[in-house]
C-alpha cells in the first residue's frame, strides 16, 4: 500500500464519495481516503492516472513529497477568498444600481458575481448530474441554475457568494485540526548525530541502528530512544509524556527520541531504530486514531448516504404536490423546492462528529494521554465505573516506613541502620530512607532466607526480620500486641531485637501515590460513581487503602486470573467498566475490560496493551481525560442536534412555502460555523490542565 498527502482535501462527505470510487477501480477495494488526516492511502498496482482523474474531479491534488512545509490550502484558500471577495462587491454594485441600468445589465453583474464564486460547484455538479450523481455541488448547481431561470438573480447570487464561504468554513476547521496535531508530529527530530572514533557526523535518523553511539548537545532532540554513557543533564519529555517539568537524567538512564537535551552535552548509546522508537509508535498511533470512527460517525455516515436522495424527492414534492393539488404558483413553489435543495446540504451534519474528535485527541495527546482512536473516547465518555490495580497504580510500587513503634531508642535506630545499610532489599532501602545511615558497621551479618537478617557488634547478637525471625527470648506481652495490631492495620512488620528484648518495630506498607485520594475525589465530580480497587494483597491492607482514599469497593487476595474473573462480573452486574493499571502485569484484566487504561512512561508495553496510554506516570491526568471525553460527546451531540435541528425548521417553513433561499443557506452556513466553532474550542486546554505536575 502507498500513503499520499492530499491539498484541497475540505470536504468530508466528498472524501466519502472519491473513497468509494477508487473502490470501484481495478485493485481498489482497499482504498482510503482519509479526511481527518488529509492523506489517501492505496494499492500500488492501482493506476495512478484514473486515482487522479478522480481527485481532480472535486478539486484535489496529490502533494508532491520534494518539501518539508506543507503547501496543503494555502494558495486554493487565497484564490477563494478573493473571488468571494470580488464576488460580494459586484453584487453590492449591481444591488444599489439595478434601478439605474438596464436589465442585462443588472443580469451581467449579477451572473459574473455568481460564477465567481460558483463556478466550479457548477462545472462539478453538472458532471455529477450527467453521471446522476446527486451530491451537494448537484444540489447547489440545480439550486443556481434554477434561481437564474425563475428570475431571481439577487438570491442567486448570495446563494452562490455564501456557498463559497461556507466551503471555505467547511475546510476550516479540519484544517485547523490537523494543523494542531502537524505541530505535535514536529518533535519528530530529522537528524542525529553519529559518532566515529571521537567524530560527530550529521546522519539522517532512518541511518541510524542499534548500538550507534550518538551526540545530544544542548537544546538538542534526543533523534531515538536511547541510553546515556556519559553526561548528566535535565531533559524535557513533554513531548512524550505530558511532564511540564524537566527531568534528572545521568549514565544509565533511558532517553525517549524526541525528548529534548535542556544543557549540557550527552553521549548515548542508540537501544531502538527510530521505526521502532516510542516516539514512532505514539506519532502512529495518533494519526490512526484520527481515522478510528466512533458509532457516531459510522450511523451519521449510514445516515448521509440516504439523506441526500430523501431530500432530492422532498423538493420534487414541494415543486409540483402544492400547484397540482392546491392552485399553488408554479413559481413560488419552484423557488421553494430550489430553497429545499440548499437546505439539504449534510455537510454540517457530516462534520458534527471529526472536528471534535481530531481535537479531543490531540488535546490528551498533547496532555501526555494517548487515545488510540475516537471509538475509545466515546466510551470513556459512557463509562460510570473504573476498577484500579493497587500496586504500582494507586500506590508508588515500593515500600516505604508509615510507622515505627520505638521500646529502646538508644539502640533501636542505630542497630537497625547498620544491619540495612548493606542489603539491597526493597524494605531495607525503605527504613535506610527513613532513618539514614551511620558510619558504624556489624562486625558479622548473615542473612536468613524468608526470615530476615542475625549479626553481631560489639559481641552482642541482634536480630532484624519478620516474626520467625525473633527469638522467643526476647518477646514481651506489650510487643506481641504490638504486632497483632500493626498487621491488623495493614502493615508489614519489621522488627529488631537483641538476644534479651524487642528494640522497636517498623511498619512498612506500600506508598500511596501523592494524587491517589484527589483522583478519586475528581473522578467522583466527573460522574464516576463506581470505584473500585482490585489487589492481591490481603484483606487489612486492602481496607485500609481504601478507606484513607475513598474507594467505593475494593476486592482483595486476588491473583492475576481472579482480576480478569472480577472484571468479567462487574461487567455482568453493572455494565461497561475500564481497568487502570500499569500495562504489564495487568494485560488480561485490560483486554477483558470495555476499556483498558495504562500507567505508561512511554513503555512499550503499555502503549502496546491498552486503548488508552498515561504516558507519564500520573493519575492526575485521568479525570482531565474523562472531561475531555464528556466534552466531545456533548459537542458531537450537540452538533447533530444543532445542524439537524435548523435544517428541520427550515423544511417546516419550505412546506408552509415562506423558505427563501438566503434563509436556506444561512442555515447551512450558520450550522457549519457552529459545529466548526464548537469542535475546535475542545483544543483550548485549561492552564490548571498544563501546570499537573
Amino acid at each position: 500500500m502507498a500513503e499520499f498527502k492530499l491539498s484541497g482535501l475540505s470536504c468530508a462527505h466528498c472524501a466519502q464519495e472519491m473513497e468509494a470510487e477508487m473502490k470501484q477501480l481495478k485493485h481498489g477495494k482497499d482504498a482510503k481516503v482519509l479526511y481527518n488526516s488529509g492523506k489517501m492511502i492505496i494499492s500500488n498496482k492501482m493506476a495512478m492516472p484514473e486515482v487522479e482523474k478522480i481527485l481532480k474531479q472535486e478539486g484535489v491534488s496529490i502533494v508532491q513529497p520534494d518539501g518539508e512545509h506543507d503547501h496543503d490550502h494555502s494558495h486554493g484558500d487565497t484564490k477563494l477568498i478573493v473571488q468571494i471577495v470580488i464576488s460580494t462587491l459586484l453584487f453590492f454594485l449591481a444591488f444599489f444600481t439595478d434601478k439605474y441600468m438596464p436589465t442585462w445589465g443588472s443580469f451581467s453583474i449579477y451572473f459574473v458575481a455568481a460564477a465567481l464564486s460558483g463556478y466550479q460547484t457548477f462545472f462539478k455538479g453538472l458532471k455529477n448530474l450527467f453521471r446522476l450523481k446527486f451530491n451537494i455541488d448537484t444540489l447547489m448547481t440545480v439550486a443556481l441554475v434554477g434561481a437564474f431561470i425563475i428570475g431571481d438573480w439577487r438570491e442567486g447570487t448570495v446563494v452562490a457568494i455564501l456557498f463559497g464561504v461556507n466551503e471555505y468554513l467547511e475546510g476550516f476547521g479540519m484544517r485547523q485540526a490537523r494543523k494542531s496535531m502537524a505541530e505535535l508530529l514536529k518533535v519528530v527530530p530529522k537528524t542525529a548525530n553519529l559518532l566515529k572514533d571521537g567524530v560527530a557526523t550529521e546522519v539522517p535518523i532512518t541511518d541510524l541502528r542499534l548500538g550507534d553511539m550518538i551526540l545530544i548537545k544542548a537544546g538538542g532532540k534526543v533523534p531515538s530512544d536511547a541510553v546515556i554513557v556519559d553526561g548528566k543533564s535535565s531533559v524535557n519529555e513533554a513531548a512524550i509524556t505530558g511532564e511540564s517539568m524537566p527531568v534528572e537524567k545521568q549514565i544509565g538512564d533511558a532517553l525517549f527520541g524526541g525528548s529534548v537535551n535542556n544543557e549540557g552535552t550527552l553521549k548515548a548509546e542508540i537501544t531502538a531504530v527510530y521505526e521502532d522508537s516510542s516516539l514512532a509508535k505514539i506519532l502512529h498511533l495518533v494519526e490512526e486514531a484520527q481515522e478510528t470512527k466512533t458509532p457516531t460517525e459510522l450511523f451519521i455516515d449510514r445516515f448521509a448516504k440516504y439523506y441526500t436522495p430523501i431530500i432530492m424527492m422532498f423538493a420534487v414534492l414541494v415543486t409540483i404536490v402544492p400547484p397540482l393539488f392546491f392552485g399553488g404558483a408554479w413559481s413560488h413553489w419552484v423557488y421553494e423546492g430550489l430553497a429545499v435543495l440548499i437546505i439539504g446540504c449534510p455537510c454540517a451534519l457530516i462534520l458534527s462528529s471529526p472536528v471534535a474528535i481530531v481535537s479531543g485527541i490531540t488535546r490528551s495527546a498533547k496532555n501526555g494521554v494517548l487515545i488510540k482512536g475516537g471509538v475509545f473516547l466515546e466510551q470513556l465518555a459512557k463509562t460510570k465505573q473504573i476498577a484500579f490495580d493497587k500496586t504500582g497504580t494507586l500506590t508508588e510500587g515500593k515500600p516505604a516506613v508509615e510507622k515505627e513503634i520505638v521500646y529502646d531508642e538508644a539502640n533501636f535506630f542505630q542497630i537497625s541502620s547498620m544491619m540495612e545499610q548493606s542489603s539491597g532489599h526493597p524494605i531495607a532501602a525503605a527504613i535506610i530512607a527513613r532513618i539514614g545511615s551511620v558510619s558504624a558497621e556489624m562486625d558479622s551479618l548473615t542473612t536468613i532466607g524468608g526470615k530476615g537478617l542475625v549479626g553481631t557488634f560489639e559481641g552482642k547478637q541482634y536480630f532484624l526480620g519478620n516474626e520467625q525471625q525473633i527469638p522467643e527470648s526476647s518477646w514481651t506481652d506489650a510487643a506481641r500486641m504490638d504486632v497483632k495490631a500493626l498487621k491488623e492495620a495493614g502493615y508489614t512488620v519489621v522488627i529488631t531485637a537483641s538476644e534479651t528484648t524487642v528494640l522497636g518495630m517498623f511498619g512498612i506498607q506500600d506508598a500511596l501515590r501523592k494524587e491517589s485520594k484527589q483522583l478519586v475525589t475528581e473522578l467522583h465530580k466527573e460522574g464516576i460513581t463506581n470505584i473500585i480497587m482490585l489487589t492481591g494483597d490481603h484483606e487489612k491492607t486492602a481496607e485500609k487503602v481504601a478507606n484513607e482514599i475513598g474507594i467505593d469497593h475494593y476486592y482483595a487476595s486476588l491473583l492475576p486470573e481472579d482480576k480478569l474473573t472480577k472484571i468479567g462480573e462487574l461487567q455482568t452486574q453493572n455494565g461497561s467498566i475500564a481497568m487502570v493499571g500499569d500495562g504489564i502485569n495487568d494485560s488480561p484484566a485490560l483486554a477483558t475490560a470495555d476499556l483498558g487504561i495504562a500507567m505508561g512512561k512511554g513503555t512499550d508495553s503499555a502503549i502496546e496493551v491498552a486503548d488508552i496510554v498515561l504516558m507519564q506516570d500520573h493519575l492526575g491526568k485521568l479525570p482531565i481525560t474523562v472531561k475531555i471525553a464528556k466534552k466531545v460527546r456533548f459537542v458531537v451531540g450537540f452538533n447533530i442536534a444543532f445542524a439537524l435541528g435548523l435544517k428541520i425548521v427550515a423544511l417546516l417553513l419550505a412546506l408552509t412555502g415562506y423558505l427563501t433561499l438566503w434563509m436556506a443557506i444561512m442555515a447551512d452556513m450558520g450550522a457549519t460555523i457552529v459545529v466548526t466553532i464548537f469542535g475546535l474550542s475542545i483544543l483550548f486546554r485549561s492552564k490548571a490542565e498544563k501546570e499537573i505536575k
